[in-house]
């Protein structure tokens, strides 16, 4: 049945039809508002809780270093470098099994399993007693680890709007520093529990581990699968929460595998820039996690004062991540402030590799530190980038895999780029990070050159199928607009309808009404 280009009867827009099954329904901003509200208490409280353990369960190996893992365990040479890799090794291993279970698992159950199984490989690590138990028990905290990020960037894509995106990644991924402060104070604190049984790095290990097996539960409790089965929303607000995500053309969620999503995220060059800018990004994040407590021990200070030191970085990391994201959903250009939050951190690995050893220097070189915490303002806002630029439910699960698959691969590079023979300084690695992070910012602008050119294509392939080249792109504005009574109302801002493709699963390159945002 063919629609009309301006429709004027209440009664059958409300009626209205796209051709995807989904009826369009009546939506004000203040009713998007309050279901925005609902969702950040119940779904975004679990994304944040969860994150935040997944971090602190990764951040806690530095301390474990520091309070005599190596020592007690026996590692020489690189093995604690190795020990370091191998969880990452493993995330990239994993990495096409998450894409597909990501699809196919419903994310109430997917979730809490993953947080249940690296809960009781970071509980083991307190049994470990050699280098080959401490790899086994890493490998699978990284197994069940590697699809939490994925996972994290497709739910908040199915929850909220475009324009709201940035600062709820900001807000789960911002975790990083709180877990960075947290796992200090906790650190520092158990450290000072006297046992016969257990060393400080063991009682570590295992109270963590049990915070996390024990929020598994919970998770399980608290999350919901999609908006349409959501428990906290009432059976209209299910219909409006779907509604208002209209705009972002990227659906809602489907349990179909499609292998022609898997084709053209694998023939697109932004999905290789996706993949370079999450590679560089995280070889400079690992040596933050992994070494930043014997850096900072190698500045002179004690295991105790080193400790204590990394607080202030993790408080550093949990404000510049939320500045950034804010930043990009004000001004909404995410790659140059991806780029300039690049510049801190060069300064800072200049610093930490021009500057000498020496305790009269020590403000100096702990100032250089704590400006590689600029760095993780750039992880959320490619997750933010990536999501916002990607429709399809198979193509955006294959692509957030790859980023976590580009992340790992960077997190197994980073730690090999620190030998043992090169500290206190570490000037080789501090050296190779200054290239990469020159790198990263000329990949970020090259991505930024490519959307341009894509959205270009699309308008392109918009006037062939007769409609206007330019549309509205509801989903970045700051208030909700229903898509109806601004694109159908009015036939001279857009004679064909938009939005009617927006729950069909297609990709960002099969939908023309896709709009690709910088």
């Amino acid at each position: 049945m063919s629609k009309p280009d301006v429709i004027h009867d209440e009664a059958a827009r409300n009626k209205l039809t796209d051709t995807s099954g989904i009826e369009r329904v009546p939506l004000t901003e203040d009713e998007s508002k309050r279901i925005c509200r609902k969702t950040d208490r119940t779904i975004l409280v679990v994304l944040a809780w969860v994150y935040f353990l997944q971090i602190l369960d990764k951040t806690v190996l530095g301390y474990g270093a520091t309070f005599g893992l190596q020592t007690d365990t026996g590692l020489t040479g690189n093995e604690y470098s190795l020990v370091g890799s191998i969880s990452p090794i493993a995330q990239l291993a994993w990495q096409p099994f998450s894409s597909y279970l990501i699809v196919k698992v419903p994310h109430r159950i997917l979730m809490p399993a993953l947080c249940l199984g690296w809960g009781i490989a970071q509980t083991c690590m307190a049994a470990c007693h050699n280098f080959s138990t401490l790899m086994a028990a890493r490998f699978f905290l990284g197994l069940f680890e590697a699809g939490c990020l994925p996972l994290f960037g497709v739910i908040t894509s199915q929850w909220y709007r475009r324009a709201e995106q940035p600062i709820r990644i900001a807000a789960w991924y911002s975790t990083n520093g709180l877990a960075t402060i947290v796992a200090a104070a906790l650190s520092y604190g158990l450290a000072q529990i006297e046992s016969d049984v257990l060393k400080s790095w063991q009682i570590i290990f295992l109270v963590v581990g049990l915070i996390t097996v024990a929020s598994a539960p919970v998770v399980y409790w608290r999350l919901d699968n999609d908006i349409s089965t959501a428990r906290f929303l009432t059976e209209a607000e299910r219909a409006q929460g779907i509604e208002r995500l209209r705009a972002n053309q990227t659906g809602t969620g489907n349990t179909e595998f499609k292998i022609s999503h898997v084709l053209e995220a694998s023939l697109e060059p932004k999905t290789y820039l996706w993949i370079g800018m999450a590679m560089l990004l995280n070889i400079g994040a690992s040596v933050t996690n992994i070494f930043g407590p014997l850096i900072l021990s190698g500045l002179g200070y004690d295991k105790y004062r080193t400790t204590l030191l990394t607080m202030p970085f993790g408080a550093l990391q949990f404000l510049i991540i939320l500045l950034a994201s804010y930043l990009a959903q004000t001004a909404r250009l995410k790659g140059a402030i991806i780029a300039a939050f690049m510049l801190p951190v060069i300064a800072g690995l200049s610093i930490l590799y021009a500057v000498a050893r020496t305790k009269s220097v020590q403000s100096e070189l702990l100032a250089g530190y704590y400006l590689l915490a600029f760095l993780f303002g750039g992880n959320p806002l490619i997750v933010t980038w990536i999501i916002g630029n990607t429709a399809g439910t198979t193509k955006k699960s294959v692509i957030m895999s790859l980023y976590n698959a580009a992340s790992s691969a960077g997190n197994i590079i980073g730690p090999l780029l620190f030998n043992e023979k090169d500290k206190p300084s570490y000037h080789p690695g501090l050296r190779a990070c200054l290239g990469i992070f020159s790198t990263l910012a000329a990949v970020v602008l090259l991505q930024w050159v490519n959307l341009w050119f894509l959205n270009k294509q699309q308008a392109q392939l918009r006037v062939r199928n007769g409609k206007r080249a330019e549309i509205v792109d509801h989903s970045m504005q700051t208030h909700y607009h229903e898509m109806q009574e601004n694109n159908l109302e009015d036939a001279s801002i857009d004679p064909v309808p938009v939005g009617d493709n927006a729950f069909q699963d297609l990709t960002d390159r099969e939908n023309d009404e896709f709009v690709y945002i910088y």
